[in-house]
């Protein structure tokens, strides 16, 4: 039989009473007295008390019940920040409504008029299908430029002291993504220039994607279904096609679901038909070239 803990940890307490002044300062905001609020969400006003005084280990069911009566999402008690201000509540109900197209648009303005411009992000990122050649291409081009390579699998297996496949056999997908984007945020955080080398589904992982994007100059290396196939066969790996009858139009159809997420890089790069060597050539005379790393060049 487990022993039942007596004491709550200081995170879960700091958590707690989080929680608790988020309840507080929306009702205040909302202007409801606990009454009111005990009455519309059916929780009691003790248990209230408890909760906004951060003594309260609520259930999800009952703080759920709490936001319904407040007309608030309940990320807004228990997401890492805090809730939304009126501007940028505004601001997401206006996009609501827009295309993916519009949003891009959209996107790429934000960007441009308060982003990180590509000419000043330190790192390179390379994104791309497995078999496009992102560590070869990668070690070749960090070589080039006088870079330190990195290995994001090898920094994931690091962050969790566990190799991949125990990463997934004991915690699952949802484990792999969070030390995903802690190794990448801990990589990126360094200010020495590196090449990256990143794990084909990471743009499927928005706000991992969107850190990214916002710290590296990101190419996509391109390659035709066909090549990537040939290249996984003869890497022995067929994941995450493995054992499928049709895994041709498995690999087409990642490929097509990813596109418009690989479509965001500062910069593409075809690597189809190309000898490792000419491609690692092409590649840093293509980047060398570009505008944005010409106009970091000149800053530096």
């Amino acid at each position: 039989m487990s022993e039942t803990r007596d004491k709550t940890a200081p995170e879960d307490t700091a958590f707690l009473q989080t929680v608790g002044e988020r309840v507080r300062n929306a009702r205040a905001r909302r202007g409801m007295s606990r009454k009111i609020l005990a009455k519309d969400s059916g929780v009691s006003e003790r248990y209230l008390a408890q909760l906004e005084g951060g003594a309260g280990n609520i259930s999800i069911l009952l703080l759920r019940q709490i936001a319904r009566a407040m007309d608030l999402p309940i990320t807004d008690f228990l997401g890492d920040r805090a809730p939304l201000g009126v501007d940028q509540a505004l601001l997401l109900r206006q996009i609501e409504d827009l295309s993916p197209e519009q949003l891009q648009e959209l996107q790429g303005f934000v960007r441009d008029r308060f982003g990180v411009a590509a000419s000043v992000k330190r790192h390179i990122a390379l994104i791309g299908l497995r078999g496009a050649g992102k560590t070869t291409l990668g070690q070749l081009l960090a070589q080039a430029f006088g870079l330190q390579f990195i290995e994001m699998a090898k920094e994931i297996e690091i962050e969790a002291g566990l190799s991949l496949n125990e990463i997934f056999d004991l915690y699952g997908q949802a484990a792999y993504r969070r030390f995903e984007r802690r190794a990448l945020e801990r990589v990126t955080a360094d200010p020495a220039p590196k090449v990256i080398a990143t794990g084909g589904s990471l743009p499927s992982e928005p706000a991992t994607y969107a850190h990214l994007l916002s710290h590296c100059f990101t190419i996509w290396l391109k390659a035709s279904p066909e090549e990537h196939m040939g290249r996984v066969v003869a890497q022995g790996d067929m994941r995450p096609i493995a054992g499928q009858s049709e895994a041709m139009a498995d690999l087409k159809r990642i490929l097509a679901q990813r596109e418009a997420l690989y479509t965001r890089a500062d910069m593409s790069f075809d690597t189809a038909g190309k000898a490792v060597t000419q491609a690692a050539a092409d590649l840093a005379t293509a980047l060398r070239a570009h505008p944005a790393w010409l106009a970091r060049e000149a800053a530096e």
